[in-house]
């Protein structure tokens, strides 16, 4: 699953971006509830990537959002990434709960003249059969995305099994997405499923993307107001790399930067 949080805020109609701003800053109690049906509705999947998930600051009560909802949703494993801080007040990034631990994690800053996006990535598994698990939130530029995707298309270079997946900010018609999904021979099974807004969704920038190699069972968009964004799902049949992997016991997860 694939899923832009808004820090656990909800939005259904173009005019509360101006009317509920409040709630991008202040503390409120429908985050909370928000947040634990969020939990209950992720708990059923296997690997989630968030982005726009707060990491502990004043709006958020000082939560850490992808450990709350680990914790919540029951989840072994856990990492997050602050990419973007407006003082104590606010801070946004991304975030990824499994139910396997990786065998690596690095947390990546990602071009562009405005700071601010990033890149996770969880390595399973070594040699031939490792699968390489990308989170990522790309800029609303055209320009800065195509430097971001041509950062990422080096981190899947010599690995056959990959996922991908993030608020894109952009459909599969857009130049510098097509490019690097043949570029990277990448399947997008995602490629149709309006994700925004979650209100009336007309745009499919929520994508999960994933090698040749990997077979694809279903996808879909699951409908709910838990956001401005719908969350995205695609079943696969499992990877060679997470075959016969016991489920991790909960842990803090220290990741390596780059």
């Amino acid at each position: 699953m694939s899923f832009n949080i808004q820090a656990g805020t909800t939005t259904d109609r173009y005019h509360h971006y101006v009317t509920r701003s409040w709630k991008q800053l202040l503390p409120h109690n429908e985050r909370s509830r928000n947040l634990d049906a969020i939990a209950e509705l992720i708990s059923e999947y296997d690997i989630v990537g968030l982005q726009e998930a707060d990491t502990g600051s004043f709006r958020s009560g000082f939560i850490n959002q992808t450990r709350y909802l680990s914790r919540e949703a029951g989840f072994a494993w856990q990492t997050d990434q602050s990419n973007r801080k407006v003082g104590n007040v606010a801070s946004a990034g991304n975030g990824v709960m499994a139910r396997w631990k990786p065998d690596e994690v690095i947390s990546h800053k990602l071009p562009g003249s405005i700071p601010g996006r990033g890149v996770l990535t969880l390595r399973y598994g070594n040699g031939n059969d490792a699968l390489l698990v990308v989170v990522l939130h790309l800029a609303l530029g055209r320009r800065a995305r195509t430097s971001q995707l041509g950062f990422v298309s080096e981190l899947l270079q010599g690995h056959r099994d990959v996922v991908v997946m993030g608020d894109l900010n952009t459909d599969i018609n857009s130049p510098e997405l097509g490019a690097f999904v043949h570029q990277n021979e990448l399947q997008i099974p995602t490629a149709d499923l309006l994700s925004f807004p979650s209100w009336q969704p007309l745009r499919a920038i929520d994508h999960i993307m994933l090698s040749s190699s990997l077979e694809v069972i279903d996808s879909d968009v699951l409908d709910v107001p838990f956001s401005d964004h719908c969350p995205v799902i695609v079943k696969l049949s499992v990877p060679t790399a997470l075959q016969g992997l016991e489920a991790a016991q909960p842990q803090a997860q220290r990741h390596q930067n780059q």
